[in-house]
């Protein structure tokens, strides 16, 4: 076996299964290798592990034969032209099956089909059922007749290589644009000179809402933007540039409408790692920033909660059971500054339950607010 062989057959594979645009020329071609070397047959042979593929043909109905009775199988190992005046006197030809019997060939000449990264596929062969000479004229048709076959070939795989990478590139482009306009952030990529090269369809309106400007392929940022708000993002675009990533939070209001962001800034790179632009992001926050405000409010809520019935509560407690005590050792008797004792401790116990009970409600009212 070649010590290529593997990649040699995987060659072709690929171009047995290539449905050839060029189709029309290579039969003329063969068909030329017949008339000008004056040779009843001609044949493009493909030539696999166990089978030679007749691809193009003229003078035969042969579509295919077994490896081991090929012509051109000798040509592998040597990789140039064979040329066989006479098959009866070839030690390797003479006992073919397709020697001595049909087709009977009596001559071979055959020029190898070499792709540019040399991976030998098959040949371009003249065939006759007489033996005879074969002119150093006719050997240099045949090899370019041969190399003219290859560029076709090669041709016309390479614009099915670009087509699907063509096809899958765009499949991919389509997928990412989808992706880029059906997310709910702002989406901004910007170039090296502050100018936005590509924005989603969530920037664009917000950009028109809040600022009134349209934007456009080219737009400068400082077109967009300015004062303070222009300052901040370009610190952080500018730290972007230089490779940092940047990540924030941030309120911002606009017309009396509060929203809270979180903001990334992430360095975009080539090939070669370096920077080429920053893409800018940025995702409204506002829910999960009322939200976890609500929560904290609530904390707040329970820990006073806590206090007042660890604290506050005690007091009026102690006194009334301190009054009961007195009560109870005098038979249950009362005399006026005891009851008014009683009665303010009774007040102040009042007092406390409300603030547990105001507390309590604040709780339930935010919990209900977030559930709606």
């Amino acid at each position: 076996m070649p010590h290529n062989e593997l990649q040699r057959l995987q060659a072709v594979k690929r171009f047995l299964s290539l449905d050839l645009n060029k189709d029309k020329e290579l039969q003329e071609i063969v068909e030329l290798a017949s008339e000008l070397c004056e040779t009843p047959i001609a044949l493009i042979t493909l030539i696999t592990e166990d089978i030679q593929y007749m691809k193009y043909k003229v003078g035969t109905d042969l579509e295919q034969i077994a490896r081991e009775f090929a012509f051109c199988n000798e040509m592998i190992e040597q990789e140039d032209m064979l040329v066989v005046p006479d098959t009866h006197q070839h030690h390797n030809f003479c006992n073919n099956p397709y020697v001595t019997g049909q087709p009977n060939i009596r001559f071979y000449a055959g020029a190898p089909l070499i792709t540019h990264d040399g991976m030998f596929l098959g040949c371009l062969s003249v065939l006759d059922t007489q033996p005879r000479s074969f002119s150093a004229a006719h050997q240099k048709l045949l090899r370019v007749s041969a190399k003219r076959v290859i560029q076709i070939m090669e041709f016309d795989l390479s614009l099915k290589v670009l087509n699907q990478q063509y096809f899958q590139a765009k499949d991919s482009a389509i997928k990412l644009r989808s992706f880029f306009e059906s997310s709910a952030e702002c989406h901004l990529l910007i170039g090296t000179h502050f100018e936005v090269i590509v924005f989603n369809k969530n920037m664009a309106e917000f950009t028109q809402r809040v600022y009134g400007i349209k934007l456009y392929q080219g737009i400068s940022i400082n077109e967009v933007l300015e004062g303070e708000e222009l300052n901040a993002f370009k610190s952080n675009y500018e730290l972007a540039l230089t490779g940092v990533p940047v990540s924030l939070e941030r309120k911002m209001n606009y017309n009396g409408e509060d929203i809270w962001w979180a903001i990334t800034y992430t360095p975009c790179l080539n090939a070669d790692s370096e920077v080429i632009g920053v893409s800018y992001n940025a995702r409204d926050i506002t829910r999960h920033k009322l939200h976890k405000q609500q929560i904290l409010d609530q904390n707040e809520s329970l820990r006073n909660i806590a206090y007042v019935q660890s604290h506050e509560l005690r007091k009026p407690v102690a006194s009334i059971m301190g009054l009961m005590h007195i009560f109870e050792e005098e038979g249950f008797t009362a005399s006026k500054e005891g009851l008014m004792i009683m009665k303010q401790a009774v007040n102040d116990l009042d007092t406390q339950i409300r603030k547990i009970v105001s507390y309590t409600e604040g709780v339930y009212a935010n919990s209900t607010e977030k559930q709606t």
